[in-house]
């Protein structure tokens, strides 16, 4: 320590020091981890049974990383020639990711995923905890681990959960930028009509069992789970009732699906949750209101506009949607703004049996899709719209995979089911079937 002598505790050499006061604080730990784990390999490897076609080609040691630092790592390595494949018992025993520890995986997946870019996970990994990691590593990793959570999400569901008085369904698509390779020849909202960005599909399901003093609705705590793919509707749909299915949709006496309005999400709707009842967020009918009174006044700069818009409002919660329509028609009849206007009332003609927000609110319903609005931005415009980002759809949606089972409080599930996964490679019978 002679080199801090003299030198007053602050600035670079207080930094200094606490680096060196930590590797040596690491070194003790990382060495009794490595003894332990190198007993642990010696014993998977003595108890391995090889299974057929497979011939032990010796031993071979490996430096793993973990928390504390790397180790030296020496186990068995066997070979399957008719395969062409290589294996190395102790590998899958104790779940290795590339030569990381378990625990520093699962720790490099939640930093990638949950930091704004693999670099700023790179800096938080070495600044908090001394851990050497590359952006590259961690962007591998993610990867590597992300098509996993990607199945896992999507996974056939065993019924679980318990009663509840109130289930809610919610979904919606975001767009995502995307490399150019990306998107050839997919049709977008651009002046040539090529597209910028790709859909990706978010749902979630919540539960409710109680209003408040003045009978809102109140969202359980924790409740939310949510589901992410970049697949179609058609495949989306199923993996959302998957996961319902496991939060109890079975047992919940009431089943509510929220969403925009949209088609395709009311086509899912019926097919994945035949029994829900489907109410369209009430932000987006009055959005919709205001598209209306646009074709009916010319322009949202008409006196008149903001005034109809509250009218509209009121008289939606009052479950006069039908009327709303009825006026609307009449007061553009035989003028040439009837075309604009019929076209702008198909939305509330398509929904009007999922706006009866008069009567929704009376049974304690939520009427807004807020929740999974909220979603969008947080689980997958936070990490995948910043600006200057382009991804791969691979690229994104693993990254969304780990960030929804994260959201969702099932990271030490998902890990679990991963480490069982690795270790049923050394199952002989598996193979012998």
């Amino acid at each position: 320590m002679a080199q801090f002598q003299g030198q007053e505790p602050n600035g670079p050499a207080v930094q200094q020091l606490e680096v060196l006061v930590r590797t040596a604080r690491f070194k003790p730990a990382n060495a009794l981890v490595g003894f332990l784990l190198q007993g642990a390999a010696d014993r998977i490897d003595a108890a391995y049974q090889p299974r057929p076609g497979q011939a032990r080609k010796g031993r071979e040691t490996r430096h793993v990383q973990g928390l504390f630092g790397s180790f030296p790592l020496a186990r068995d390595y066997y070979y399957h020639a008719g395969k062409q494949q290589g294996h190395y018992p102790a590998d899958a025993a104790l779940g290795w990711e590339t030569g990381q520890t378990p625990a520093l995986a699962r720790l490099v997946c939640l930093e990638g995923a949950d930091e704004t870019s693999y670099e700023k996970a790179e800096t938080h990994l070495w600044e908090t905890g001394g851990i050497p990691v590359s952006a590259r590593q961690i962007q591998r990793m993610v990867q590597r681990v992300g098509a996993g959570a990607q199945a896992w999400q999507e996974r056939e569901a065993q019924p679980g959960g318990s009663a509840v008085p109130k289930m809610y369904v919610s979904a919606d698509a975001t767009g995502v930028p995307m490399r150019k390779e990306e998107l050839v020849g997919r049709a977008g909202k651009q002046a040539d009509g090529s597209a910028k960005t790709r859909s990706a599909y978010l749902g979630c399901v919540f539960t409710q069992h109680k209003t408040d003093d003045e009978g809102h609705p109140v969202r359980d705590y924790e409740s939310t789970t949510y589901v992410s793919s970049f697949g179609s509707i058609d495949a989306f749909g199923p993996a959302l009732r998957q996961d319902a299915i496991r939060r109890g949709l079975a047992l919940a006496l009431q089943v509510v699906l929220l969403i925009d309005g949209a088609e395709g999400l009311a086509k899912m709707g019926r097919l994945c949750f035949p029994t829900a009842l489907q109410i369209v967020d009430f932000y987006h009918a009055l959005e919709h209101a205001g598209q209306v009174l646009v074709a009916l006044l010319g322009s949202k700069e008409h006196p008149d506009y903001k005034k109809r818009l509250s009218r509209w409002a009121r008289r939606l919660l009052h479950d006069q949607v039908e009327s709303l329509i009825a006026q609307a028609r009449r007061e553009c009849a035989g003028q040439a703004r009837a075309q604009a206007v019929e076209k702008e009332l198909g939305y509330f003609i398509n929904n009007v049996a999922r706006m009866q927000y008069g009567t929704f609110r009376r049974q304690g319903f939520f009427i807004g899709s807020g929740v999974i609005e909220a979603g969008c931005k947080t689980v997958i415009g936070a990490r995948c719209k910043q600006s200057g980002m382009f991804w791969g759809e691979p690229g994104a949606e693993h990254v969304l995979a780990l960030r929804c089972i994260h959201r969702s409080r099932r990271l030490a599930e998902f890990w679990k089911d991963r480490l069982n996964a690795h270790a049923a490679r050394n199952d002989s019978l598996a193979l012998a079937a």
